[in-house]
């Protein structure tokens, strides 16, 4: 399918079967959102590589400039310091070519649960800060702004006050070497398994505050706390000012919005009264497969930003 296909495509199916009962009844009902199908969001959604390769091809180059041309004007890539140096550029140079921001990309420690701070071992703590000072060099090449940080699993033979403590001071010597170059540290408390350390909103935010930097700030994935506590909106209304970077996804089954409980319509339309200007990463799955998939989670897309 051609792009200039695929974007008619979607700009009928976001007024059509697939957010309404029939194409007319949608078509009324959605009458706006079709009309700024193809237009950048209200919010700032920023997709992944994949997402789109059904139609844009493998190369993640081609796939940006699609992604661009459905109207987002962001992307996150988790993997990015498993890229080549010379790839990291070439997608930095595009992003600025297209005036697109580059999202979150996970600081190499190890993965989720694997060096934890929160144990106080030296040698963990050094595997952070050099991954810390890695992620400045990565940051360079490819424009980024935000890092992603998990502290890692309980260490649970200590108390946890210790514990946090740890944490704290770990965070706070990864701050010192991020903050002089503007980029931001932003922790997500996750819902993978009970073993990881940081799970709650409040907990994020209490570590937050007692570093103090503003090289260390809240990651918040909808997805994850959704399953982890709920009441979503006023969980992120109490701890706003830590919170840097949003990520989404519907539960159950971390797929797009509007596949499952979580009322995203809502969500999005409080944070633009709130006045968010960041990023909203779409870390998830997709529904569907192939084009059909690609069409109807830019549908979806359009529907929840609708507000």
């Amino acid at each position: 399918m051609k792009r200039s296909e695929f974007l008619k495509n979607s700009s009928m199916l976001v007024g059509g079967t697939l957010l309404g009962g029939t194409a007319v009844a949608g078509t009324a009902i959605n009458e706006k959102t079709a009309q700024s199908a193809n237009q950048p969001f209200k919010l700032d959604y920023a997709p992944h590589q994949g997402m789109f390769s059904a139609s844009a091809g493998k190369n993640f180059l081609d796939e940006i400039k699609y992604m661009y041309d459905l109207g987002f004007r962001s992307i996150e890539d988790n993997g990015m310091p498993s890229r080549s140096v010379d790839e990291q550029k070439k997608i930095g140079d595009l992003l600025a070519k297209l005036g697109m921001r580059m999202g979150v990309f996970v600081v190499p420690k190890g993965g989720n649960g694997a060096n934890s701070l929160a144990a106080g071992k030296q040698e963990f703590v050094d595997i952070f800060l050099k991954g810390c000072r890695d992620s400045v060099e990565i940051a360079k090449r490819c424009n980024a702004k935000w890092a992603t940080v998990v502290p890692g699993d309980f260490a649970r033979k200590l108390p946890m006050g210790v514990q946090t403590a740890n944490v704290v001071e770990a965070l706070k010597r990864g701050a010192e070497i991020f903050e002089p170059h503007g980029l931001t540290m932003v922790l997500e408390p996750l819902s993978d398994t009970p073993d990881l350390f940081l799970r709650f909103t409040d907990q994020t935010y209490e570590i937050c505050k007692a570093v103090g930097s503003p090289s260390v700030k809240i990651l918040y994935d909808a997805y994850h706390q959704q399953k982890n506590e709920g009441n979503l909106i006023n969980l992120m209304d109490l701890c706003w000012s830590e919170i840097a970077y949003i990520q989404v996804g519907d539960n159950p089954g971390r797929k797009e919005p509007t596949t499952g409980e979580i009322n995203y319509k809502n969500v999005f339309k409080w944070l633009h009264q709130k006045g968010y200007k960041g990023v909203v990463g779409m870390e998830h799955g997709m529904s569907k497969s192939g084009k059909e998939g690609e069409q109807a989670l830019v549908a979806a897309y359009r529907e929840v930003d609708s507000f």
